[in-house]
């Protein structure tokens, strides 16, 4: 039976009875009767908390005896093993209240039973002024589920720092993992380093961004190229029309630490004087008519690239101020506004035009000029290339006929020397349109040569310039420029890449003096 329910036919039992001592042992009969069928341990106190009765589940299970324990002090019991503090606590705050239950649990050791967690309901069932209380303590052993929820607690807690270790654990193998991730990427990004590096070796030596040729003048280009590439300098490329201009500038873009962004390119010389300012710096909606919507200009397209200026020479005189604020400040305005904007580019310029001869004929500013021409490279024509003419055709040939389905497999000598014999005023441009019209008329696997190029003999005065001679020609040029400043800012070691005592052996070695 329920311990609350056997309170409460306890409690309207003494009720009906009027419990007084008339009627104790009434009272008495009746609680042998109900709370003996009372699976836990129950007892009944007196307004003085003696021990009036207890069930038999009481005596069993704390292994006391009815005589023992009817009529004692419950503190006493057991030769005072009840003397409990918080059970003392309660039962002498229950007395002046109403009739409630009150439920509290004490963990105590008993003489007879050990230690034990026992969970009370205290409730005091009757009560007239006149007449005598009475206290009914119902007991519940809470032992092992108490010990079991605090192990489970000791568990949770226990695999709760189990996961924790595991997770340092994983944290720990994740950072490994990382750092084993970093090293492999490094392994990778120095193989990459080193790949590349050969490649660079092999263009430098057979190809180099389709700059073929092993002569001293194309040498002497790919070691100027090379010295350049990785920095941020002003590059201006010179030579003839069709020598290869724009494939100096993609080779030294493509050497740069700005090589994963395109090369942006502008033809000074194709677009109309009132556009190129709209195309190089940009304009605003409404700056002109016809202007119905804002456009980025290639300085902003090029921010953190490299730019391009083919044919700088063709730049309108009007707008080169404000090429040469960009060149010095990185700064310049769209057209038609106010605000100011700063770019970061790398700006290579090229031209076939004697920029110096224009300065002085006015068509140049020259404050543009100094500053365009801080590491020029010249391209050398193709009649001082005969060395390279050999390596040009069979690479256009072959590319040519693969574009055409055509399998040319044999270049006749006198093809050859013919093609060695000719001055070439029109350079690479105008020998690969030669060798395009021979493979249109070959239909066998000879190239046939439909020009007429014995006629037009390449000037014989001109001779072969030595890789030395090359050399000598620019550091004159370059000293001339800084009117023979060798060292110090802006000298001539400075612009040349050079240690000046390098500058000054090499400048022994060629001969050089100062006029």
């Amino acid at each position: 039976m329920d311990n609350r329910q056997s309170f409460i036919e306890l409690e309207q039992t003494a009720k009906t009875l009027g419990y007084d001592k008339r009627n104790l042992q009434a009272f008495i009969e009746i609680f042998d009767n109900v709370l003996d069928s009372v699976r836990g341990p129950l007892v009944a106190l007196d307004s003085d908390l003696k021990v009036v009765k207890a069930n038999h589940s009481f005596y069993k299970t704390f292994k006391v005896d009815r005589e023992g324990t009817e009529g004692m002090l419950i503190y006493d019991l057991g030769n005072r093993q009840w003397d409990i503090p918080k059970l003392r606590e309660l039962l002498e705050d229950i007395l002046p209240q109403k009739s409630t239950f009150n439920d509290f649990e004490v963990e105590h050791n008993f003489e007879t039973i050990g230690r034990k967690i026992m969970h009370l309901n205290a409730r005091r069932i009757y009560r007239k002024p006149e007449q005598t209380q009475m206290i009914l303590l119902s007991i519940e052993d809470v032992t092992e589920r108490e010990y079991y929820k605090r192990h489970l607690e000791e568990l949770v807690e226990k695999r709760t720092a189990e996961i924790r270790v595991a997770r340092e654990e994983a944290e720990k193998g994740k950072q490994m993992a990382e750092a084993a991730l970093l090293e492999t990427k490094k392994l990778k990004d120095q193989l990459e380093a080193e790949r590349a590096y050969l490649q660079e070796e092999i263009k430098l030596e057979y190809n180099h961004e389709n700059i073929i040729g092993h002569s001293d003048g194309i040498n002497y280009v790919l070691y100027k190229v090379e010295q350049i590439a990785r920095s941020n300098t002003i590059v201006l490329v010179l030579g003839e029309t069709g020598t290869g201009k724009e494939l100096v500038a993609r080779a030294i873009h493509g050497l740069s630490l700005r090589k994963e962004r395109a090369l942006m390119k502008v033809n000074c010389a194709t677009l109309p004087s009132n556009l190129i300012e709209s195309e190089l710096f940009g304009h605003e909606k409404g700056a002109f008519t016809g202007a119905h919507s804002s456009h980025l200009g290639r300085f902003e397209v090029a921010a953190g690239a490299t730019l391009f200026l083919d044919e700088i020479g063709e730049l309108p005189l009007e707008l080169q101020p404000k090429l040469l604020r960009v060149v010095q400040d990185g700064e310049f305005e769209r057209l038609g506004s106010s605000h100011t904007i700063k770019v970061d580019v790398r700006i290579i310029a090229a031209t076939n035009r004697n920029l110096e001869e224009e300065v002085r004929r006015g068509r140049f500013r020259e404050d543009l000029w100094y500053r365009l021409n801080i590491f020029p490279i010249t391209m050398p024509p193709l009649r001082d290339r005969l060395d390279d003419i050999p390596h040009l055709v069979d690479f256009y040939v072959k590319k040519i006929s693969k574009r055409m389905g055509k399998s040319i497999e044999i270049i006749p000598t006198s093809v050859m020397n013919a093609l060695q014999n000719y001055h070439w005023p029109g350079n690479v441009r105008e020998l690969e349109n030669v060798l395009e019209r021979a493979v249109i008329n070959s239909s066998r696997p000879k190239l046939r040569l439909v020009d007429e190029l014995n006629t037009q003999k390449k000037d014989l005065s001109t001779r072969r310039k030595t890789l030395e001679a090359v050399e000598r020609e620019h550091i004159v040029r370059i000293l001339d420029q800084t009117q023979w400043k060798v060292s110090g800012r802006n000298g001539a070691a400075e612009i040349l890449g050079l240690n000046r005592s390098t500058l000054r052996a090499r400048m022994r070695k060629l001969g050089i003096l100062k006029p």
